[in-house]
């Protein structure tokens, strides 16, 4: 049997929408992106999402079926000079009678400010219809006079049921899929296979294709697939993000907000992503004790030396075991009563020194280091609070001005409703 060399992946590429499977929030009869591709009415648009999620399928669906001309760049191996070209061959009315393009660029994340400002007059005069292609969050990494005049669809992972219906038409396409090989392959194979690939359909008929060509066919002239074989071609799931992307800074927000939200198990699971996606232990730990300062604070101070500790600890022993030492200072943080007065405190203290007039520091605080100083007030009338009662003595501390500012206000939680009893009749006292 004649192989084709086109990996399967690339040679099941919808080609209409028909074809397409999942994205009905955008694509689905009656939505946005599917009338404007039907009407050939496309206006710029920016495509973001995952791998494998169809972003370079739908702008080949659109190469097709629009009557404009169609170019492709990449922009990781494409610059400002080949934008020129496209637009030099868009505005020749010989090569080009309707005087427009649609260009699509792969990647369009990886332009720099010039090569996206390069696009901006074009696509501003309609001289270029731009359908960008990105993994990362466009918000970011889009020029924002771009997005301004663009579309933007967020494509989402693919469901499971959707990886299991691709993963069916190209066992059963025999012209471009796997229709001409007598595959027998379980249901249960089927389901693991869309679950492992985790909302990817390349990574699925990746290892569709792989585990089909590998396989031997058997007296009855069948080749047989199980969870075994499937487990073999595929070898690790592929996680959904990427630790230098845009979903490593979603993975680690919802890893921080599960601790400051008080659950140890959301925690422990988002610190599992980043781990099993190789992101560096040390940056975690020091996550982690960011958290315990800012979220936890005075209301358990000791979370703070764990997770210091943690770091310690994760720099001394190193993966695997650092997993153990993570979860344990995540947990920490994550159980612990909550209370950000601190991180409060100093953002309304720096707040002030910014923009008040804050005075200068009051005489009887200042040290007298010479003579001289001594005798110009440094440091007269100030109380040394070891001489009264209880270590405690009233005076003013704040600049003129500033007099009975108060930044840190306690909550009652945990061990911070101790301080917060305490500061109340300090406060008090006269």
């Amino acid at each position: 049997m004649l192989e084709n060399k086109e990996p399967l992946a690339h040679r099941m590429r919808p080609r209409t929408l028909e074809e397409f499977v999942g994205q009905e929030d955008i694509v689905g009869k009656g939505k946005m992106l599917y009338r404007m591709i039907k009407a050939d009415r496309i206006s710029s648009v920016i495509l973001y999402g995952p791998p494998g999620t169809g972003k370079t399928t739908l702008a080949m669906i659109i190469a097709e079926s629009t009557k404009s001309n169609f170019q492709k760049l990449n922009a990781v191996t494409s610059g400002v000079a080949d934008i020129k070209r496209v637009v030099s061959e868009t505005q020749n009315n010989i090569l080009n009678p309707s005087g427009k393009t649609v260009l699509f660029i792969d990647e369009i994340h990886r332009f720099n400010k010039s090569q996206q400002d390069a696009l901006l007059p074009y696509v501003e005069d309609g001289t270029i219809i731009l359908i960008g292609a990105t993994t990362e969050n466009p918000y970011f990494e889009v020029n924002k006079a771009l997005l301004s005049r663009s579309s933007v669809f967020m494509l989402k992972p693919l469901s499971n049921e959707n990886i299991e219906k691709i993963i069916r038409n190209a066992l059963a396409d025999k012209e471009r899929g796997l229709g001409n090989y007598d595959v027998e392959i379980s249901d249960e194979a089927i389901r693991f296979l869309a679950d492992i690939s985790n909302g990817d359909a390349r990574v699925a008929l990746n290892a569709l294709e792989l585990a089909v060509l590998t396989s031997p066919v058997d007296g009855g002239g069948k080749i047989r697939i199980g969870i075994e074989t499937i487990e073999n071609c595929v070898q690790k799931r592929r996680i959904v993000f990427d630790k230098s992307g845009d979903s490593h800074y979603d993975n680690i927000s919802a890893f921080i907000k599960s601790m400051r939200g008080s659950n140890p198990d959301a925690a422990v699971f988002y610190l599992a992503r980043a781990l099993y996606a190789g992101e560096d232990p040390e940056f975690l730990a020091r996550r982690i004790i960011i958290c315990a300062s800012e979220d936890v604070g005075m209301a358990n101070p000791s979370a703070l030396t764990v997770a210091v500790a943690a770091a310690e600890a994760v720099r001394m022993i190193g993966m695997p075991e650092a997993r153990i030492i993570l979860a344990h200072a995540a947990v920490m943080v994550a159980t612990s009563p909550k209370s950000n007065s601190c991180y409060a405190a100093i953002s309304k203290a720096l707040d002030d020194v910014q923009n008040k007039r804050t005075g200068e520091v009051p005489m009887h605080l200042r040290n007298a280091v010479t003579p001289e100083m001594k005798e110009a007030g440094y440091g007269e009338g100030y109380k040394y609070a070891h001489d009264y009662p209880g270590n405690i003595v009233k005076q003013e501390y704040f600049p003129a001005g500033m007099e009975g500012t108060i930044y840190y206000n306690p909550t009652a939680n945990g061990y911070e409703a101790r301080i917060k009893e305490w500061l109340e009749r300090f406060r008090n006292s006269k």
